[in-house]
């Protein structure tokens, strides 16, 4: 702990350091305090200081606290306040890249200078995000598959990388602005795992993600997220894994996202396209290096065509494709019924890529690159030879098809057994925190799935005022979710809202195939009443584009899927009315809800209750929680379901909502909405 911090810790108190961090958070956020001092509008929150001071006992006698904090709190500098105060090493972990980038480059220094605390501060993101100045050299020079394209776009980009690449320190991408998560360009001036040529390659020494992990090894306070955390703990390739042991705590924003981070990252996949990937590098890297030696044409067209076959096998065989059954869209299909058909195809998978590494093995000497390509090519046999075999105990199988490619998953089922792991290791603070962790006090929908039943329990409220400033609209006229008629009657009334407000509203939709069946029906409601509305449709621009084309709201409607459900942060009166087409329950063909739902039978648990009920409470908490930012923001929250209000579990739901002013009649909410308006 600094001196300054020390100034607010009683001499007599200063031998026990829960006492002495106490004191020294306390004086943090005081009226008088350093942070008032220095953050404009500053205003002490009881609930905020109440969360500082749990995690500063958590921290200062390394326990393991879950604490859900609603909107308003100020949770993230209730956690890093105890943090730079207590003078320990701490991991911090988001649940998205943008945030990440939010508490480094903006809350971390703030609070820092503020607290005049002397901390090393590091981000760590995954390869993706940092340059890698080997393959743009490749790039540059045509030498990658892709990088040939006579794409002016995508050759536009490339100069852009190169030109930023001379002036960048870090090497995060994030720095170039405009450049989208989705651009063909990132992955030829990224390295992955796969690729990577580690110590022999010549750009070693001047390594972004190399100097980003030295950099993390030598701060005080390192900030990761969700993703890198569980990747890295099983493929051990960012840092993390050598980084956590070396850290006094670990707090967790955005917890509510772990578990399906962990499932997603925790599991085993195999996709065709990074088979057809290693196809393509395996023909580029031998005719470059080792040209005649072998005959790199048969070898990549053999996994290319062993990649081509599984995904087919996965579509549900050439007879499938025949008469045209295969899917359109993306979907999730249960491993059951694709088992028998994906035998062949991944022996044959299994067959190629052995008969790859062996070719590569043979000239390895030639050039660094190779036995990178020879490990890949056996690590796509040995996966191969995994999903031919049973599922592993505790995991589910499922099957991701695109037009494109097709992925096998294998993943647990819950974090409890990975989380306790780590958690048994060495005794440190665990601190997992979030707008949303459950609907009752014990927080169980977070603390079963994560193995932290034991641990000390927290909920704040918000400090807003949602009685006086926010009301709910349950329609009693519409039909039910399952009703042909239902997308076009929630797309009038959200067109009516609209209408009353001038824009300014967020429609969030369960499912994909609602947004252009709810857009259509807003813009039809909009035009037969004469008013001037702009839809905008998810899918139809990268999100990020869709959100500044929203703007302040102004004769704006965005209509949206899960992304937008969370993570969006529009303060004041940009956006006043949130509709939300149905409650939002897993779905339950999929086969990790399947997976989940036997389980909990198995454990003579009721999944209605304990599974789609409690995951519905979240999802409609995420979504509400888009309405009201600020102490003076105003609106109206829609949910277009019946059984809100017909069945016994919508009470349940209601009271997992903020305590908002429940309506009976349209009539009502679009009055309250003029009222908005006029103020507006």
């Amino acid at each position: 702990m600094t001196a300054n911090a020390g100034d607010a810790v009683d001499a007599a108190e200063a031998h026990d350091p829960r006492t002495a961090l106490a004191a020294a958070v306390a004086h943090a956020f005081a009226v008088d305090g350093p942070i008032a001092r220095s953050e404009p509008g500053f205003m002490p929150r009881p609930q905020q200081d109440l969360l500082a001071q749990r995690i500063a006992e958590a921290v200062a006698g390394r326990e393991t606290l879950v604490a859900e904090a609603g909107t308003g709190v100020g949770k993230t500098f209730a956690y890093l306040v105890p943090l730079l105060l207590s003078g320990r090493r701490a991991l911090v972990s988001t649940a998205t890249k943008s945030l990440q980038d939010q508490l480094f480059l903006r809350d971390l220094p703030r609070l820092a200078q503020a607290l005049k605390v002397p901390a090393r501060l590091a981000l760590l993101k995954g390869r993706a995000s940092y340059l890698c100045r080997w393959r743009l050299q490749q790039a540059q020079l045509g030498a990658l598959p892709g990088s040939q394209a006579t794409d002016r776009f995508l050759m536009r980009a490339l100069q852009r990388v190169s030109t930023w690449a001379t002036a960048t320190r870090s090497g995060d991408l994030a720095e170039i602005e405009g450049l989208d998560d989705r651009s063909p360009v990132i992955p030829l001036v990224t390295s992955t795992r796969d690729n990577c040529l580690g110590s022999e390659c010549s750009e070693y020494r001047a390594c972004h993600v190399m100097q980003a992990r030295r950099e993390a090894m030598a701060a005080d306070l390192v900030v990761v997220n969700h993703h890198l955390f569980f990747a890295d703990l099983s493929l051990r390739d960012s840092g993390v894994a050598e980084l956590l042991p070396t850290v006094d705590a670990a707090v967790f924003d955005e917890a509510h996202q772990l578990v399906e981070a962990g499932v997603q990252f925790l599991g085993t996949m195999l996709a065709t396209g990074q088979a057809i990937d290693l196809g393509r590098d395996i023909k580029a890297a031998g005719l470059q290096h080792a040209r005649g030696l072998r005959p790199w044409h048969d070898i990549q067209s053999a996994i290319e065509n062993a990649a081509q076959e599984l995904r087919l096998a996965c579509a549900g065989g050439a007879a499938a494709a025949a008469e045209g059954r295969e899917p359109r869209l993306a979907s999730k299909l249960r491993w059951e019924s694709r088992a028998e058909l994906l035998t062949e195809p991944l022996a044959a998978l299994s067959e190629a890529a052995g008969a790859a590494a062996d070719a590569l093995g043979a000239v390895a000497e030639t050039s660094p690159e190779l036995p990178k390509l020879e490990q890949r090519a056996r690590l796509l046999a040995s996966m191969a030879d995994r999903f031919a075999l049973e599922t592993a105990p505790d995991h589910v199988r499922w099957i991701d098809l695109t037009t494109q490619q097709a992925r096998l998953v294998e993943s647990p089922l819950d974090i409890r057994e990975m989380l306790r792991s780590q958690r048994d290791q060495s005794p440190r603070a665990w601190i997992f925190t979030s707008a949303t962790l459950g609907d009752d006090e014990a927080l169980s929908w977070f603390t079963s799935t994560t193995g932290l039943e034991d641990a000390s329990r927290l909920r704040v409220g918000s400090p807003f005022d949602y009685p006086a400033n926010a009301r709910v609209l349950v329609p009693p006229r519409m039909p039910l979710p399952n009703a042909a008629g239902h997308p076009a009657a929630v797309g009038a009334l959200a067109g009516r809202c609209a209408a009353a407000l001038h824009g300014r509203t967020f429609v969030l939709t369960t499912t994909l195939r609602a947004l252009q069946l709810i857009a259509d029906a807003i813009r039809a409601q909009a035009a037969a009443a004469g008013h001037d509305l702009r839809v905008l449709v998810q899918g139809t621009e990268p999100r990020r584009a869709l959100l500044q084309r929203y703007g302040d709201g102004r004769n704006s409607v965005l209509v949206g899927s899960q992304s937008f459900w969370e993570g969006i942060d529009m303060p004041g009166d940009a956006l006043q009315c949130v509709v939300i087409d149905k409650l939002p329950f897993p779905p339950p063909n999929d086969p990790l809800v399947e997976a989940r739902v036997r389980q909990l039978r198995a454990q003579g648990r009721n999944p209605f209750d304990d599974y789609f009920v409690a995951e519905a409470a979240i999802a409609i908490k995420q979504g509400a929680g888009r309405l009201i930012r600020t102490e003076t923001d105003r609106g109206l929250l829609v949910v277009c379901d019946p059984r809100l209000r017909q069945m016994a579990y919508g009470r349940r739901l209601i009271a997992a909502l903020p305590p908002m002013a429940l309506l009976d009649e349209e009539e009502a909410a679009i009055a309250w909405l003029q009222e908005l308006a006029l103020a507006h």
